[in-house]
């Protein structure tokens, strides 16, 4: 199996989401996403950098973890902060939860 030249798969765990009503930070602020990441070392849930807050990516910063993956429904890849390198599905421990919606949250 060719491997997508990611160094830290060895950190993947089989994580739980941290929510799967959103990105965890934009729910507590209030804030709009567009598309959901999940971080495979912690669960976190966060925003893509097209969306205002880039959560995903402050997490990374906050805490050097790796990789994470898409948290879309019908998306199988992953992203390595520090390798800069597209993570084929192959190489991702399968996802179990069903993720929410892209989008904002609903009015309360």
């Amino acid at each position: 199996m060719e491997t997508s030249g990611c160094t830290h798969l060895d950190t993947l765990r089989d994580v739980r989401p941290s929510t799967t009503a959103g990105c965890e930070d934009c729910l507590r602020i209030g804030g709009r996403w567009v598309h959901l990441r999940l971080c495979l070392e912690c669960g976190h849930v966060g925003c893509c950098d097209s969306s205002p807050n880039r959560h995903a990516t402050r997490h990374f910063h906050a805490t050097q973890h790796p990789v994470i993956r898409s948290f879309e429904p019908g998306e199988d890849w992953g992203w390595c902060y520090v390798d800069e390198v597209m993570i084929e599905g192959e190489e991702l421990r399968p996802l179990k939860p069903s993720p929410a919606p892209a989008g904002q949250p609903p009015p309360a």
